[in-house]
């Protein structure tokens, strides 16, 4: 009898270390960046104040945007390496609508309004999305090779645009009705940054997309397993060309709210964006090889980058190590991703 409760006293802890080091693993990325505002909190006094927080959430909702639509991507078993480029097209794109559009064979020049610009904007973004997602689904293209090809080209058609300028002057026309969308990146609904409102509703709106739609159900299996999902029915060629159009309409929300922010749209913009983007889908528990992550997960990996640097900004860290740092993290985060799904495979 002694025997039989000293097993079951083990057993029981067994279990509860289990799920002790389950809950640490499975919300690492919230017990992140709770660590992160203490740790930064206590080395500067001006870290965890409201102004400051509404103001680092400003900077991670351009994060924030792109790797929703990453999350998108890389839910469905692939990656998209051109974000940062289609977020700069965008931003120049938007400029130069905002300098005017001359038409020489009439001898005019529009000025389209601000919702004219936003709207053109995002359909150039969900069109070079759409390239991505054709030569994916239909051509074959590794999705490696064919974002990285359309990385070059939309950068270089950006710089085209601009001759390697910056447009500075985002004001448009007043008189025209034409006045600028700054407003964007500086007003603000009862004290909260716009920018910061417009990741929230795309989180909720992504989020209830993979929790409560068919899509949501065909992305998580096909990106499990794409053969099985064929051959369950999903529509996986449209499913994929859907995410990748996904992907590039939101780089080109995240490109207006960066210039925005900026009030300026240089073809440079972005540039490592791609990256940052994919850590925050990693750091949220997502798995590279697809059919796993969460809407959750990804904004608390985005708002985990976007804390850490700030908080090193903040405190005076070189720009350097920052990038030392966010790499570290990075490679600490898909180093727990395998510790996680590999041992759940493994039991499995």
């Amino acid at each position: 009898m002694s025997a039989a409760t000293t097993t079951a006293a083990a057993n029981g802890k067994k279990k509860a270390d289990f799920s002790i080091g389950r809950l640490l693993l499975e919300g690492r990325a919230f017990f992140a960046l709770i660590a992160i505002i203490v740790v930064f909190s206590l080395l500067s006094p001006n870290y965890l104040t409201v102004s400051n927080l509404l103001i680092m959430s400003s900077h991670v909702a351009i994060y924030g945007i792109l790797a929703i639509g990453m999350l998108l991507v890389i839910l469905n078993g692939g990656i998209d390496l051109s974000v940062g480029s289609i977020l700069a097209l965008a931003g120049v794109s938007a400029g130069a609508m905002m300098q005017g559009l001359q038409i020489e064979a009439m001898g005019v020049i529009l000025y389209p309004p601000v919702w004219a610009v936003v709207v053109l904007t995002c359909v150039l973004g969900a069109l070079v999305g759409a390239v991505n997602g054709v030569l994916i689904s239909v051509f074959k293209v590794p999705a490696f090779v064919a974002t990285l090809g359309v990385m070059y080209v939309a950068r270089g058609v950006a710089l085209l645009m601009t001759n390697g300028l910056t447009y500075n002057n985002l004001s448009g026309r007043p008189e025209l009705g034409n006045t600028g969308f700054d407003w964007l990146g500086f007003n603000r609904i009862a004290g909260v940054p716009i920018s910061v409102i417009v990741l929230a509703v795309l989180a909720i709106i992504g989020g209830l997309m993979l929790s409560r739609s068919s899509f949501g159900r065909w992305l998580y299996a096909s990106g499990g397993n794409e053969r099985a999902a064929e051959l369950s029915g999903v529509p996986t060629r449209r499913v994929k060309i859907t995410v990748y159009t996904l992907s590039g309409m939101l780089s080109a929300v995240a490109g207006l709210v960066l210039a925005s922010q900026l009030t300026s749209a240089g073809p440079t913009a972005g540039v490592t964006y791609e990256l940052t983007a994919i850590a925050a889908v990693v750091i949220g528990g997502a798995a590279l090889t697809g059919g796993r992550g969460t809407m959750r997960g990804t904004m608390l990996g985005a708002f985990v980058i976007g804390f850490l640097s700030d908080g090193l900004v903040i405190i005076g860290v070189s720009s350097y190590w920052q990038t030392v740092f966010t790499g570290a993290v990075i490679v600490l985060a898909v180093l727990l991703n395998s510790l996680q799904y590999g041992r759940g495979g493994r039991k499995g």
